[in-house]
């Protein structure tokens, strides 16, 4: 321990489940396979079908092949409680973390012109039974917009806000992946949102690290548009062209404004961008004070070309995708262990309140 470091007291639960999720260094180096609508599109495309087409068996089954070849190369896997979790819950290492995400696929659009989105929960499943499953942290995704209105931005705060405290409850780790989207903007991929960005990013940091959503890690997604920016406008990562509206410079400066935003400690979510952008991105988040990455399509996404061959997959899986993971694993070495964040450089661990008697306190109001 380092002289003089601060001690993090936690509670338990929140404490051995963190832990879990991180590796022994206190970095997180997690996988996402809790894609749906997305995922049943990809296989839809792949086979000339339109995605109402493609069955839960498939997606099940494209889901336990993920993970079941992945899951080895991670600190934790996050899965869906409709497709993923029941198949990976006996396929996951026992060293190796499992999230559950608890929001419905996709969005509710609301506000006017219904170009405002708002997130709901699956109906049938809660922070209690993710607590009784085993798994070891809740996720919740929210899209979120500074300039929305009040009544969504009140409904997004507030849902946030009763997952938290369920979690706290049920002294359970809650992640809270947060994404942003255009309203003045007429769409993602357009200079005026790369403009905006880095303004939306850091502004939900500041909102959902406030203590009354009882967060303990934040997902969050890379504070710029890497494709708007020297020396990567001119088609590096995709082919297309497109104006330089901030430098590198700025972009560094957008991540350091993420990482002093957010008091909780956070991770980089791939967004759907390829794995070469992703592993710039997570460079330089990791540079400003990332604490890792929790990593879905940038990993796996070219896999589900070859669909419905389950063995070209695999193959590719095994060989490809293993290699993503195991980069993006090497750009996270110097990421910010997340007890640093909590505590300070050499900060000790221990359970809040220990001591004689403490069990009889455990239990109460979180």
């Amino acid at each position: 321990m380092t002289p003089g470091a601060a001690t993090v007291a936690l509670s338990p639960g929140k404490l051995l489940n963190l832990v879990r999720l991180a590796d022994r260094d206190g970095r997180f180096r997690m996988l996402a396979v809790d894609q749906r609508d997305s995922l049943r599109a990809a296989l839809a495309r792949a086979t000339g079908r339109s995605p109402g087409q493609v069955s839960y068996e498939e997606l099940a089954r494209v889901k336990t092949l993920l993970t079941e070849i992945l899951a080895p190369h991670a600190t934790a896997v996050l899965v869906d409680p409709v497709y993923g979790f029941p198949h990976a819950v006996p396929l996951v290492p026992r060293d190796v973390g499992l999230l559950t995400a608890l929001e419905e696929t996709g969005y509710e659009p609301a506000g006017e012109g219904g170009r405002e989105r708002r997130a709901r929960l699956v109906e049938g499943w809660s922070v209690d039974q993710v607590k009784r499953s085993g798994a070891n942290a809740a996720k919740l995704l929210l899209h979120y917009n500074p300039e929305a209105s009040a009544a969504t931005r009140a409904h997004q705060q507030g849902l946030a806000q009763a997952v938290g405290e369920a979690c706290a409850r049920a002294d359970l780790p809650f992640l809270l992946e947060v994404v942003t989207y255009p309203l003045g903007a007429p769409a993602a991929d357009t200079p005026e949102f790369a403009r905006d960005r880095p303004r939306y990013t850091a502004a939900a940091a500041e909102e959902f690290s406030q203590e009354r959503y009882r967060v303990d890690v934040l997902k969050l997604e890379f504070p710029a548009d890497l494709r708007y920016c020297p020396p990567f406008h001119h088609g590096v990562f995709d082919g297309r062209e497109r104006p330089a509206v901030y430098t590198l410079t700025e972009v560094r400066a957008a991540c350091r404004a993420v990482s002093e935003a957010a008091r909780p400690p956070w991770v980089l979510l791939s967004g759907g961008v390829g794995i070469d952008e992703f592993l710039v991105g997570l460079e330089l988040a990791v540079e400003a004070g990332a604490s890792g990455f929790l990593c879905g399509r940038a990993i796996w996404q070219p896999a589900l070309a070859r669909y419905p061959d389950l063995t070209a997959m695999e193959a590719w899986l095994r060989t490809a995708g293993t290699r993503n993971l195991l980069r993006a694993g090497a750009a996270a070495v110097g990421a910010r262990p997340w007890f640093e964040v909590v505590g300070g450089p050499g900060a000790r661990l221990q359970v809040r309140e220990a001591g004689e008697g403490w069990h009889r306190k455990y239990g109460g109001t979180p």
